[in-house]
């Protein structure tokens, strides 16, 4: 939780907006990928990328 509080206050303070769009999508496909790991869809998500 450390890291997330440190990538928060660099944003913060040198407003770096833009970092949060970016950030959010790499958690969205980092846990897509995890989660399709052991089922039945890896292939066709595989195939997305």
């Amino acid at each position: 939780m450390s890291l997330l509080s440190e990538l928060w206050a660099f944003m913060r303070v040198r407003k770096k907006w833009w970092l949060a769009p970016v950030l959010l999508v790499l958690l969205l496909v980092g846990t897509l990928l995890v989660f399709a790991q052991g089922s039945a869809l890896a292939p066709f998500i595989y195939t997305i990328f």
